[in-house]
């Protein structure tokens, strides 16, 4: 699957500015990983009269089959019906939007640091598709591209050369240019356009693609005159995200025409009234703690061990920040429920990139915890009997030794607080134990001191003066003497 974008220059204005718009270094060839394959960018020429990039995308049939079984999230109607041998590898599709979006994210937004000045100035661009499905022929490839400014030249590919009276096939050669645009907004219609002319996608259609359609049409979409068919097939004719998507784009045209914001225009609704704010749950105060501290610590690739059913895993995929996060729990019921619940046969794919969920015993080592930023044990270590305490302490902080660990356990000293606690009792029924925060702050010195971590200690909920907060949060960072040493050892 190709393509290529090309410009010419001048010596006052090089073409090998391309570079600085893509973010892509001309004299490099460089590779990024996708969720069914690889994609390659280079450049098969560049000087200062003419540069070209190249996206190269191969695609990994074995995945696309894995991952969609034939129907859902892999529900191109090729892929569905000859599975592992189709055109996905080979004609521009919604893989390929896919990819332009990730290499090229910064170049779609129109950001370049290194020279402010270039993403808003139009350049002579030039952008060839060998291989592009066009249901609907020729004559929709120029509906859809001509009203962008866009001077079109399309083939019809023949299903056989040999055999003309075959006739064409459905595939045709894409060659645009235009003297007006922005490389931005060249890349996002081709991000809209390509999985609209295939009229197919290799994922599954959730909400969340209305915002990206209308992010990627800003600017254009609303005035085109083949919205409705390319919001329709974009969203793959689900009729409610198609009708949304049309409510809004009418609402950002009316806003345009009357030079105001949307805002000012939908506000048909009051605002609600205010009322008192209710006392935001335990559990909710424990997930932002959490992700606070993550946040603080740096960390990207999280653990969630004991994940239960997913609801520290969902607030962390609403974080970009954090670009792997993997849910581990030894119960098969509640790995299930929080697959459920993440809605994972129906995420795009992106997102599905960034999560996975598997079963494991955090009483045993195992070699998929290593390598992570951090993991987090919330309300883990209660439900465990104490004597399989110093089998979780060595899975987690002597084998797979990720940079940060998060522990939060209840604080019983706090329970005399809960109206509907009767005394002596713990707060859940699995709980084996519940700590004073003398005994959870003895535990966490002694595990911090034989593994070669520093902690400290953060409440979490309101902090009681007489007996503390009700939830306690221990903050475990690899010391740095250990990191160092680390490195040495590697080095040497």
């Amino acid at each position: 699957m190709f393509l290529t974008i090309s410009t010419t220059g001048t010596p006052e204005r090089p073409a090998t500015d391309l570079g600085f718009l893509l973010h892509k270094h001309p004299e490099k060839a460089q590779a990024f990983s996708t969720s069914y394959g690889r994609a390659h960018v280079l450049y098969p020429e560049a000087d200062d009269q003419r540069c070209t990039a190249a996206l190269l995308l191969e695609v990994d049939a074995v995945a696309l089959v894995k991952r969609g079984k034939g129907k859902g999230r892999g529900g191109a109607p090729d892929a569905a019906l000859a599975q592992y041998v189709n055109d996905r590898p080979y004609a521009a599709s919604s893989l390929l939007a896919v990819a332009l979006s990730a290499v090229f994210s910064s170049a779609m937004r129109g950001v370049c640091t290194a020279k402010p000045e270039l993403p808003s100035q139009p350049r002579p661009l030039r952008i060839e598709v060998p291989a592009l499905p066009a249901r609907g022929g020729l004559e929709l490839v120029r509906r859809l591209f001509e009203p962008l400014g866009w001077t079109v030249t399309v083939d019809a590919v023949a299903l056989d050369a040999e055999f003309p009276e075959w006739g064409d096939s459905r595939y045709v050669r894409l060659e645009l240019e235009s003297m007006r645009l922005t490389v931005a907004e060249a890349l996002r219609h081709l991000y809209v356009l390509l999985p609209v002319l295939d009229d197919a996608k290799h994922y599954w259609v959730a909400p969340d693609e209305v915002d990206k359609l209308l992010r990627a049409g800003e600017g254009w979409l609303s005035e085109h005159p083949e919205q409705k068919l390319i919001t329709s097939r974009y969203l793959s004719r689900r009729w409610s995200l198609t009708r949304e998507a049309m409510e809004r784009l009418e609402l950002v045209r009316l806003a345009e025409a009357d030079d105001s914001e949307v805002e000012d225009i939908d506000n048909a609704v009051e605002a609600e009234t205010e009322t008192e704010e209710k006392p935001t749950p335990l559990a909710v105060r424990r997930r932002e703690a959490i992700l606070q501290a993550l946040r603080a610590a740096g960390a990207a690739r999280v653990l969630d061990l004991g994940c239960g059913q997913g609801q520290l895993v969902q607030a962390l995929l609403k974080d970009p920040k954090f670009t792997e996060i993997v849910g581990v729990d030894v119960s098969v019921r509640a790995l299930t429920i929080a697959a459920r619940r993440l809605k994972l046969d129906r995420m795009g794919e992106r997102t599905a990139s960034r999560v996975q969920l598997f079963q494991g015993s955090l009483a045993y080592t195992d070699k998929r915890l290593k390598g992570y930023d951090a993991a987090v044990l919330s309300e883990v270590i209660e439900h465990l009997d104490l004597p399989r305490l110093p089998a979780l302490e060595y899975a987690v902080f002597g084998a797979a030794r990720p940079r940060t660990v998060l522990v939060t356990t209840p604080n019983v000293e706090y329970n005399v607080r809960w109206e509907s606690l009767p005394a002596g009792h713990v707060r859940h029924g699995d709980h084996r134990f519940e700590w004073t925060r003398e005994e959870f702050r003895a535990w966490a010195s002694s595990v911090a001191e034989r593994h070669g971590y520093d902690v400290q200690f953060m409440p979490v909920g309101p902090d009681d003066p007489e007996v503390g907060p009700p939830t306690q949060m221990a903050v475990f960072e690899l010391s740095t003497a250990v990191i160092r040493n680390g490195k040495e050892a590697k080095a040497a």
